[in-house]
């Protein structure tokens, strides 16, 4: 059984691990005081969802033009370069005389941001920890953004309260600088992991090419399509219930980390391949109570239920790093949570619309119907590949194959085949 401590022992994973930690604390108190200022000065659902989730949408564009750079950056200077951007860009957003479209406009700067820092982030630590210990280290990183989620939600109701909304935001702005004085003084300076130039070519070639395996394919859908609806589904917490939204978030982050330790220190690998689905239709299900709109009690369990759900995220990451060649392995997990990251800002998009014309608890019943028909068609579609047992490969798949969905894929450490 994988043990979380001998991680701690890895060169280098601790100070990653901190710097994004207080990336993720800064991110949520400053996003539920930045959502909750929006919400307050314009009574729009769609806004101040779009004031929490919105920056995503910015990851789409970043993830088609600016991964090529992943693996060609230095890994230190670029998280720690991306952290003071952060921490500049939400000080800014504090300003009380700042319109609304300039608010947005910082949003959208730091999204594209977003979409080079989780690549060079992912693919140091896929460098730091060897294969067979991906899933575990994805499992504590994990964990730290749901303590983070729950501590950074709770604080920033607390500071909301206390400070007003704006004083949420300063405060995140403050972690922001001391994740990046974490990466410059913790973190050893790398070279680059791939050579070249970086271009808007060169993104567009290495997306073409992880996305031509039928398998990888079903990989990065199962990680973005399902997961951002349910996103979208928590982005209407604020005007489903204003006063008790930093809870329901807090119990969310909860039921994650309940999950990411469930799977990553106890879920057996014969049964991973297995539980991928299944796993994730409990994203959604719960939800649908949201119907019968619940009394307080019953919605914070329904959310923390719900999140336990996150932890096939993990599983489904395994899977793909077993498709992936260790070259591009930057770039496929900045791809992995760049569209991630899209497909929750237009999930909650999609919400506040619906929510703008219905109702919170009407939007949030609809997505997660959308999230489960995804995860059902997706789970279907893997199965009829392992029934097939042909290889999938595409004409730049790199030689990865699908050994079936139906059972564990291979040791993370064994290549593809």
């Amino acid at each position: 059984m994988p043990r979380y401590r001998a991680l701690f022992r890895t060169p280098e994973f601790t100070p990653l691990f901190l710097t994004g930690a207080a990336h993720n604390a800064a991110q949520t108190i400053a996003g539920l005081g930045l959502a909750t200022l929006v919400f307050r000065e314009t009574g729009s659902p769609l806004l101040s969802a779009l004031a929490l989730f919105g920056p995503s949408l910015a990851q789409l564009v970043g993830a088609t033009t600016l991964l090529s750079a992943a693996d060609r950056l230095p890994p230190r200077a670029t998280i720690a370069g991306l952290a003071l951007f952060f921490a500049l860009g939400t000080a800014v957003l504090a300003i009380p005389t700042l319109p609304t479209w300039a608010v947005f406009a910082v949003l959208l700067a730091e999204g594209l941001a977003a979409s080079l820092g989780g690549g060079v982030r992912y693919g140091l630590l896929n460098e730091i920890l060897p294969r067979e210990k991906y899933l575990i280290g994805r499992s504590v990183t994990n964990m730290a953004v749901g303590i983070c989620q729950i501590g950074g939600f709770v604080t920033g109701g607390v500071l909301i309260a206390l400070l007003a909304p704006r004083g949420a935001v300063l405060v995140g702005a403050g972690l922001y600088l001391a994740a990046a004085l974490l990466a410059r003084l913790g973190l050893t300076g790398r070279p680059p992991r791939a050579t070249g130039r970086a271009s808007v070519a060169e993104t567009w070639r290495t997306n073409r090419r992880l996305l031509s395996s039928p398998a990888r394919r079903r990989c990065y859908l199962a990680l973005w399509v399902p997961n951002g609806l349910i996103v979208g589904c928590e982005s209407l917490f604020v005007p489903y219930d204003p006063e008790r939204a930093g809870l329901l978030f807090a119990c969310g982050a909860l039921g994650m980390l309940v999950g990411d330790v469930t799977v990553g220190r106890f879920v057996p690998a014969r049964l991973r391949g297995r539980l991928r689905f299944p796993l994730q239709a409990l994203l959604a299900a719960p939800f649908l109570l949201f119907v019968l709109d619940p009394a307080p009690p019953l919605a914070f369990l329904v959310v923390t239920v719900s999140a336990v759900g996150y932890g096939a995220s993990l599983l489904h990451q395994e899977r793909l790093m077993a498709l992936v060649p260790e070259a591009s392995s930057g770039h496929a997990l900045g791809l992995h949570s760049s569209g991630m990251l899209a497909l929750q800002g237009v999930s909650a998009t999609l919400a506040g619309t619906l929510a703008q014309f219905t109702s919170p608890r009407t939007g949030m019943v609809l997505l997660a119907l959308a999230s489960l028909t995804v995860t059902f068609l997706l789970a279907r579609a893997d199965r009829g590949a392992a029934a097939g047992k042909a290889p999938e490969t595409g004409p730049e798949s790199d030689g990865a194959a699908d050994p079936g969905a139906g059972r564990a894929g291979p040791p993370l450490g064994a290549p593809a085949q």
